[in-house]
């Protein structure tokens, strides 16, 4: 995957993110997949996207969270809220990899002096020289483009478009990705845009199932759908069809 590849993405993800608020309240969001073909795309090797350190981190963080604990009543849609969690947990994790990792330590500022009067050109230098450097100090830490381990900051928005920073090496106080970095954030980036797109029925799906799902006749079925399109699956060798009703074709 190219640097701009993984940078758009992620901008994609930040984009799509205000979507998955306003799915998040809509419990009659259709899913995918639907009933009929549900038990066909379990088979699907959905985890080749994702980057597994990061999302086994994440899950750990969420099993961790007091919002695992105790029955509650349900008035989101579950399934959008089961992708933004994961989601957003791998996100602010890679940003603190990386910031870790790429971003510069804030400029230290001269240390303390008691105050005096200037009584030369020459101290007045000294002084002002001092003075600058404070604020020059002060200017670096507080840089909009640092990520924050902690703070307000800290949104799946952030994250995804703090990351296409990097992954495009947008200047700044950071050293340019590593090519292993860079393999890291485009994984995420895969994964994450994947699922957003899946749950928000954007994505085109097109999927063969693996062998052990065969059709009765014992050909390939290819699942289609997404994107608005009625999802339906097809057998490649009898030409069988099945849509969200059942069989249309045999």
């Amino acid at each position: 995957m190219t640097t701009s590849t993984a940078a758009t993405q992620l901008q994609q993800i930040a984009r799509h993110w205000p979507a998955l608020d306003d799915a998040l309240g809509d419990r009659t969001q259709h899913a995918w997949p639907p009933p009929q073909l549900r038990d066909y795309l379990n088979a699907l090797e959905r985890d080749e996207l994702d980057d597994p350190t990061a999302y086994l981190a994440a899950r750990r963080g969420l099993e961790r969270s007091p919002d695992q604990l105790g029955a509650r009543p349900v008035p989101i849609n579950l399934r959008v809220h089961d992708t933004m969690r994961p989601v957003e947990a791998a996100l602010l994790d890679t940003a603190d990899r990386i910031a870790r990792a790429v971003q510069r330590h804030p400029m230290q500022p001269p240390a303390p002096a008691r105050a005096a009067t200037a009584a030369t050109r020459a101290e007045r230098l000294v002084w002002e020289d001092r003075a600058r450097r404070i604020e020059q100090a002060r200017r670096d830490a507080a840089d909009p483009r640092r990520w924050h381990a902690a703070g307000p900051g800290r949104t799946a928005i952030r994250a995804a478009l703090w990351l296409s920073g990097r992954a495009a090496s947008a200047p700044g106080p950071f050293r340019p990705l590593t090519d292993a970095e860079h393999r890291h954030v485009a994984a995420i980036a895969v994964g994450a845009l994947a699922r957003i797109e899946n749950v928000l029925d954007l994505a085109d799906h097109h999927r063969e199932l693996t062998a052990s799902h065969p059709c009765a006749c014992g050909g390939t079925i290819e699942i289609y759908g997404g994107a608005g399109a009625h999802p339906v699956a097809r057998c490649q060798s009898c030409g069988a069809i099945w849509s969200e009703a059942g069989v249309i074709a045999a």
